[in-house]
């Protein structure tokens, strides 16, 4: 019944993508990273190039000038002298007990007392009040503490910290694990369900308990005690193998050195005498390098196998104990996508679709190969070092050029003046109190509205520091909700990036995909901060995975709007504009392939889909993969690789992974309809904040799609949305 946060990471976007460090979006939802996650964007234009006059003319004439939110963005954080005398430790996240490590402790103790004390509500005869509204605050009392725990466990530099809160996310997993099996507020909720609450529901307190009970029956609680026990088992074993799975994507290959052709074994990391492949290489200019890269980082390692092929078989018999045809089915019941053939569907007709245009662009590749001498045929190792060559030509400048025009000050008022234009919203920097944050480089914003003031407030962690997980995602620390003395309990979220240092004088610059990654991750946030339900358990992000990239998703399209962009595009140190015409072509650009990236994402989506249908599975997933590869993407299967077992999203997306492609087709369709004229516009602003974003999880993301758009999203819609934005030219 109870469901912990899922912390949303960014989505993928596989234009020039490289592997580095390790992950959990992305959040879903979502959205940041390598293939044991999320793949983090890379070089979109190659580097070397001098500056051109046109891109800095007359950048002596001006002095860049900021407001306070952007000059707090593209100053140096400096790390405040530690003298506490005379200053309160007002404990992390301005939570009393979290003034040192310890305080976890104190954290757990407290919830499992409200926790005995809402049970003893739920199931008693004496309530007082709507049997959701306990449900809710019971589920709220796990969420903040859980939740909050999980981002201190991989984010906080303090080992003490990490550790105290891993071990209180587990103490609490299995105090969730207890409730979901407490057949006692199971009954009460169903009895509720079916004869109805003597203090009256209407449509949301029925929404809400109906996804209760969905969760209680995912599971398993109405199994019989035997099978109830088993679920648990299997829920465990999947937990504990998903764990190693994800940690055995980011393992490097050992591979003696001597093995290799000697123009090879001086190339790569040397560990004795081994060389260590970390990765796929893929921004390599020699051919023969990525093509060995390529080749031992995706050899098959038999353990990883194992691990897939055992979490894969158990999800499948979890699913089948609770009463699922396959775990496909159990993974897409209320989600937008709803059944596996039906998201079968929507990616097999898209893949239809979006190939003749795929095969075309392989062709453009196979052109820029012959250009630059080597064999025109397009390898699966070539893609991204060959389609950054074909973008630099279309936009002729180089990342570090562009970066100076993408302060990470100027790109925080972008955000803030498209907000107060659609939403009448404002970020506000705020000084975290001695003890607040985990790191003396973290932003405090207030999200204040016009007529409402403050919404809630996010947590910047936006800077690369040692230790810290290598990926941009969104973490709910606290949902919005309706307290039971008639305040409103303010959302509060982390916003995790890892953006450059600034270095002196020099503020963080960042590349386009960054603005791109920055943007999205602020869509994920402002759904938090305006969805402001009754209800914590479906307030924001916390809503089928499928719809909660929506928002950030659509982020994306503002990010690529010229006209968004030149509204704070302006070098760093001279307030000098960035030309309409290089705005133009990097836009053109960063849209270039669009068509076999798309077509990728349906051939990861559809083996998602292949892995998680009927079991046991008719061949290997080695061979399956290989049958899909060949079958729906535009580049072939390389024999004696096993890309599936460096994919960690089958982890955390598993039969879900479609979520981005369905997502991006209702954000083209919100995007097309109603902001492409003006995206700016108040009016648009509001219809999209009061009709779909306030709702959250409250309202069925099907209705709430529908009544956005005055369309049902159906499979053809769907489709065509895709086919539409690569048809289009920005």
């Amino acid at each position: 019944m109870f469901v912990l946060n899922r912390v949303i990471l960014r989505s993928i976007n596989l234009k020039g993508q490289k592997i580095t460090g390790s992950a959990t979006c992305t959040c879903a939802f979502s959205c940041s990273l390598q293939p044991g996650n999320v793949l983090q964007h890379s070089t979109i234009y190659p580097q070397s190039r001098t500056i051109t006059p046109k891109l800095l003319s007359y950048q002596r004439r001006f002095v860049a000038t900021w407001s306070p939110l952007g000059t707090a963005f593209n100053t140096r954080p400096e790390k405040k002298l530690s003298f506490s005398l005379g200053r309160q430790n007002v404990g992390l996240f301005k939570i009393p007990e979290l003034t040192e490590f310890s305080g976890f402790f104190l954290l757990q103790q407290q919830v499992e007392a409200e926790t005995e004390e809402l049970v003893k509500e739920a199931a008693g005869n004496a309530r007082t009040r709507k049997i959701v509204q306990v449900f809710d605050q019971l589920s709220d009392t796990l969420c903040r503490v859980a939740d909050m725990a999980d981002f201190v466990r991989v984010a906080h530099p303090d080992p003490q910290f990490a550790h105290a809160a891993e071990e209180v996310c587990m103490n609490i997993s299995s105090l969730v694990e207890m409730l979901n099996t407490n057949t006692s507020i199971y009954e009460a909720l169903k009895r509720v369900l079916i004869k109805g609450d003597e203090f009256g529901m209407d449509e949301i307190d029925q929404r809400v308990a109906e996804l209760f009970m969905f969760d209680f029956e995912q599971s398993g609680i109405h199994l019989s005690k035997e099978n109830r026990e088993m679920f648990v088992r299997l829920n465990e074993s999947i937990l504990s193998l998903g764990t190693f799975f994800m940690q055995g994507c980011h393992q490097p290959v050992s591979v003696p050195r001597l093995a290799l052709p000697e123009h090879l074994q001086n190339v790569f990391s040397m560990d004795g005498e081994n060389i260590m492949v970390t990765g796929m290489f893929s921004d390599n200019p020699n051919d023969i390098i990525r093509e060995a890269a390529y080749k031992m980082y995706l050899y098959p390692d038999q353990q990883q196998l194992n691990r897939l092929e055992a979490l894969l078989a158990a999800r499948a018999t979890m699913a089948e104990l609770a009463g699922f045809p396959t775990y496909a089915h159990r993974a897409l019941r209320g989600t937008i996508g709803s059944t596996p053939e039906r998201v079968m569907e929507f990616l097999e007709l898209l893949a239809e679709r979006v190939r003749p245009k795929a095969v075309m662009e392989v062709g453009q590749l196979e052109r820029v190969k012959i250009q630059c001498g080597s064999n025109p045929k397009v390898e699966a190792w070539d893609a991204s070092y060959y389609g950054g060559i074909a973008k630099h030509d279309t936009c002729k400048f180089s990342n570090q050029e562009l970066a100076q025009y993408f302060s990470l000050g100027g790109c925080m008022e972008g955000l803030n003046n498209l907000f107060s234009a659609l939403f009448g919203v404002t970020l506000n920097c705020e000084e975290a109190e001695y003890g607040e944050t985990w790191s003396h480089d973290i932003h405090k914003l207030a999200v204040k509205h016009e007529i409402q003031g403050i919404l809630g407030y996010i947590y910047c962690d936006f800077f690369e520091r040692p230790g810290k997980p290598n990926q941009d995602c969104h973490f709910t620390i606290q949902g919005g909700r309706l307290k039971k003395d008639g305040t409103y309990q303010r959302p509060i979220v982390v916003l995790m990036l890892n953006l450059p240092r600034p270095l002196g004088k020099t503020p963080s610059l960042l590349t386009p995909g960054m603005v791109e990654n920055l943007f999205h991750e602020f869509g994920h946030a402002m759904h938090s901060m305006l969805g402001q339900t009754r209800y914590q358990h479906v307030t924001g992000t916390r809503c089928p995975t499928d719809f909660a990239e929506v928002p950030s998703v659509l982020m994306e399209y503002f990010a690529l709007d010229q006209r968004v962009l030149s509204s704070f595009a302006r070098h760093w140190q001279t307030g000098e504009c960035l030309s309409t015409d290089v705005l133009k072509s990097m836009c053109q650009a960063k849209r270039m392939f669009s068509a076999s990236e798309t077509l990728l994402q349906v051939f990861y989506s559809i083996l998602d889909q292949v892995y998680h249908g009927r079991h046991p599975l008719e061949k290997s997933t080695t061979e399956i993969l290989a049958d899909v590869q060949n079958r729906y993407h535009c580049l072939p299967y390389v024999p004696g690789t096993a890309w599936q077992l460096r994919f960690g999203h089958f982890v955390g997306y598993g039969a879900k992974y479609y979520s981005y492609l369905m997502s991006r087709a209702i954000a083209s369709r919100i995007w097309h309809t109603c902001f492409k004229q003006d995206p700016f516009s108040r009016s648009m602003g509001e219809r999209y904040h009061k009709t779909l974003l306030a709702h959250g999880g409250e309202i069925s993301p099907n209705m709430l799609i529908t009544n956005m758009l005055n369309e049902k999203p159906t499979t053809e819609m769907l489709v065509q949305s895709l086919v539409n934005d690569l048809d289009r030219k920005y």
